[in-house]
């Protein structure tokens, strides 16, 4: 039995409205457990990964990039759509981080899987761990990306620098508060 079954609701159909390079929106037809039915807005993304990368002195290493939709540069760790046919997530968040922060890592693990935005889209981000890191060519694409800066970051300034409003970027302040916890000192 499929999460939507066990609650009861139901989607009867869908409609695409807008059909983009990496998003789609569609209108879509919901029956209620009580038979009632209701429409809503959704974003379909194909999904994302993110990348905490950490090395031997727990610093994590994040991009500063701007952000058209929000009109300003965003401090954030290495991320990127799973825009490639086919490529697990595991593959596409060591292709992100090469092309992003020129590293790779001998080490990786999933920290956690979340919903951006569940309220109207249904992005889903993976979460990655990489350790054991070694420099790498970048391999920067698209406009924003030129203009990308790379920064270091310590883990144990990372609640302050949530506090400060230095990191706004929800995904970036998950993995980097799940990266501090799984990464004992002296690793």
């Amino acid at each position: 039995m499929s999460d939507a079954e066990a609650t009861g609701f139901s989607r009867l159909e869908e409609t695409e409205r807008f059909s983009g390079w990496t998003i789609s929106l569609v209108q879509a037809t919901f029956e209620s457990p009580d038979g009632r039915t209701f429409e809503r807005d959704i974003v379909r993304h194909p999904g994302a990964v993110a990348v905490v990368a950490v090395d031997d002195q727990r610093h994590a290493t994040l991009v500063r990039q701007y952000r058209p939709s929000v009109g300003t540069f965003v401090l954030e760790i290495p991320a990127g759509t799973c825009d490639v046919d086919g490529e697990e997530a595991e593959a596409t968040a060591r292709r992100e981080l090469a092309e992003e922060a020129g590293l790779e890592a001998r080490s990786w693990s999933q920290l956690a899987t979340l919903y951006n935005s569940p309220g109207y889209c249904d992005q889903v981000t993976r979460v990655f761990l990489a350790t054991g890191l070694t420099d790498h060519p970048t391999d920067r694409s698209g406009i924003e990306e030129e203009f990308m800066t790379v920064e270091v970051v310590d883990l144990a300034d990372v609640a302050g620098l949530i506090a400060a409003g230095t990191v706004r970027d929800a995904t970036t302040m998950v993995g980097l508060l799940l990266a501090e916890r799984a990464t004992p000192l002296g690793d």
